[in-house]
């Protein structure tokens, strides 16, 4: 028997990307991968994402926050600063809202993986976007329902 099971809820870009990436935002309960060469905005989305996560649902966030795991060093608060200055919100309750973590080898980003799914679990789905890259030009991003 097939079937399929569409899902109509998504974390919306609010942002200048291209309408391809725009068109319905991040799928929330699956799994989203970026890829591309370097410099084309992959980390900028990401960033943004953390921020627009955060945003009210009327506005098209997810009211939640964000788990960043980071393998290449590319995490900026600035850049989380300006986003949030761009939507209005405090910069500072943004950054509180933020779990980061840098990992340093594969190994590393498999136990930082585990504690996150801890992490989201003990805090009831709070935290509503997770990121990691899988190598320089992919990030994947996981999302909750």
């Amino acid at each position: 028997m097939l079937f399929s099971v569409v899902r109509h809820s998504f974390l919306h870009l609010i942002s200048s990307f291209p309408s391809q990436i725009n068109a319905g935002g991040i799928e929330t309960g699956a799994i989203t991968e970026l890829f591309g060469e370097f410099r084309t905005g992959k980390s900028q989305l990401c960033h943004t994402l953390a921020v627009t996560c955060q945003l009210p649902v009327i506005m098209g966030g997810g009211e939640g926050k964000c788990l960043y795991i980071d393998t290449e060093g590319t995490f900026r608060p600035v850049r989380l600063l300006a986003t949030a200055e761009r939507y209005g919100l405090n910069g500072e309750e943004v950054l509180d809202n933020v779990a980061y973590a840098r990992a340093y080898n594969a190994d590393h980003q498999l136990q930082l993986l585990a504690m996150a799914s801890a992490l989201m679990s003990e805090s009831r789905c709070a935290y509503n976007l997770v990121f990691f890259r899988v190598r320089p030009t992919q990030v994947v991003i996981g999302s909750a329902y």
